[in-house]
């Protein structure tokens, strides 16, 4: 074969966007007589036809890194961290609007848009920073998937082989997308009811005590014990490719956002569909958190639990019963990993083609996607397989390089949807503004004190201190870079930096 046939292989002649246009679901007929300044009736039916994209961003709330977090904030904190818990989803929904705001009012993702409004050496620097955090999430995703597995085999199957099998799921997820964007929704809607399903069973099994819930919800409680606990529950709130994501669903139905009635009536519709999505999140991570805390509170091994032991602890706990809780447990984590995964694959196609204007074929594209995660996975497998403690310690990392990441997906998402020669008259306000970036400042100062407490207790030596004190002098000049660049581009709408 010749260069140009590999070459016409790989290569589309398309311009860079989120779907093609006959991928998109269908709303309305278009008919040029309607006055498209007036915000439609609200319809059920066709709340149905844009429900999906929510849900599908809804699943890095229920990521595998989420549900370890779950867990050790019930075995460790108990009941009292609930309240933090529903507050950190609002903070969570808040960003997931704003990004689907972006999307769209500007019929552009996220990542296209970093790469058109920031200079090239900025906008290479975000999109690395977004592979990143994709790839860090995708391990622990990845691995989770693999621990279930070896769960549901008793041990039959090796991490590293686990890892090889949910690598398939890219070919599901090409597959599934072949046949329509409803189908790969489909798909996602059916992975949510079997962890909502799984972790439903195990709390009807566990019977944690309802008052204690209640009360956990309501009343604000933190002490000096659970401080970590509390930060890891608000740092889970935001995953960077996540932000990017959502911006791109959203750009699946048929959306003219040149007319402001459309625009008006899809983000009335994506408001509620993602309002709902992260209502069942919410309930799913309850249920997690509410298992553990009645489980293993107080106990002398509330600290040694994680994600590939729980399963067994809870077995040993609360016996077999009719469906051994070893096993729900697994299928729940399962189905948490495997939808992860396939958004993570999602996520990094966009994200590399925004960023990159790449035009490729959007399997080459999921193919490089899924390799730059699976082969890291892979060598963490075979070198940490059979080691819980290594794997727990690895984890923490990850959560660290994911909290390192939010500044770079969050402060760019603030800059863009507040500025009114891109948004129109669809920019966010001054008091949404000011509460956006106190929620932006509120995520950051967090995960700041739990990179500080990481590195405090992790750092050592002259040669690695001096390492990590240049980083993170760097990365501290470009977040405040971004954060100038926001308030002069947003406050002076003229105002352009030179590329």
């Amino acid at each position: 074969m010749s260069s140009d046939h590999y070459q016409h292989l790989l290569n589309s002649d398309e311009p860079e966007t989120a779907y093609d246009p006959t991928q998109k679901v269908h709303i309305i007929e278009v008919n040029d007589d309607n006055d498209y300044t007036v915000t439609p009736p609200f319809s059920w039916r066709k709340l149905w036809l844009f429900t999906g994209p929510g849900f599908l961003m809804s699943i890095a709330f229920l990521d595998p890194g989420n549900l370890e977090g779950d867990l050790q904030a019930g075995a460790i904190a108990g009941y009292s961290l609930l309240w933090l818990l529903l507050w950190a989803t609002a903070i969570g929904l808040l960003v997931q609007l704003l990004s689907a705001r972006l999307g769209v009012a500007t019929g552009k993702h996220l990542a296209e848009l970093c790469r058109e409004e920031y200079p090239n050496w900025a906008g290479k620097l975000l999109w690395v920073m977004a592979e990143l955090a994709l790839i860090g999430a995708d391990i622990q995703e990845v691995i989770g998937s693999a621990i279930a597995l070896k769960i549901l085999t008793n041990g039959f199957l090796p991490l590293y082989a686990g890892v090889l099998i949910t690598a398939l799921d890219c070919f599901i997820f090409l597959f599934l997308e072949n046949y329509g964007v409803r189908k790969l929704e489909a798909l996602f809607a059916v992975l949510i009811a079997v962890m909502g399903i799984s972790f439903a069973w195990m709390f009807g099994e566990t019977k944690p005590n309802a008052k204690e819930l209640l009360i956990g919800l309501v009343v604000p409680k933190l002490n000096s014990r659970t401080v970590q606990q509390a930060v890891g529950v608000v740092g889970c709130i935001i995953m960077p490719h996540n932000v990017f994501l959502h911006s791109a669903l959203v750009q699946s139905r048929e959306v003219d956002p040149t007319k402001t009635g459309r625009v008006r009536e899809a983000l009335r519709y994506y408001s509620i569909e993602s309002t709902i999505a992260l209502a069942v999140s919410f309930i799913i991570n309850l249920f997690v958190t509410t298992v553990f805390a009645k489980a293993f509170f107080g106990t002398a091994i509330a600290n040694k639990i994680g994600l590939g032991n729980a399963g067994q602890f809870l077995e040993d706990r609360f016996g077999g019963g009719l469906v051994p809780i070893l096993y729900i447990w697994a299928v729940g984590v399962l189905a948490a990993g495997q939808s992860s995964t396939i958004t993570g694959t999602y996520a990094g196609q966009f994200i590399m083609g925004g960023f990159l204007d790449l035009r490729l074929k959007k399997w080459a594209r999921a193919l490089i996607t899924r390799s730059c995660a699976i082969v890291p996975t892979l060598v963490v497998a075979l070198i940490f397989d059979g080691s819980e403690d290594t794997l727990d310690v690895l984890n923490e990392w990850l959560n660290v390089l994911q909290s390192i990441q939010i500044p770079f997906a969050l402060i760019p998402l603030l800059c863009l949807v507040a500025k009114k020669d891109l948004m129109g008259v669809f920019a966010i306000g001054p008091v949404l503004k000011t509460i956006s970036w106190l929620v932006a400042a509120l995520v950051i100062a967090i995960n700041g004190y739990l990179l500080q407490q990481f590195f405090a207790e992790e750092v050592s030596g002259v040669t690695f201190t001096s390492i990590v004190t240049a980083f993170t002098v760097a990365y501290v000049v470009f977040i405040v870079y971004l954060i100038w660049r926001s308030i002069t581009v947003t406050t002076f709408g003229f105002f352009k930096l030179g590329r």
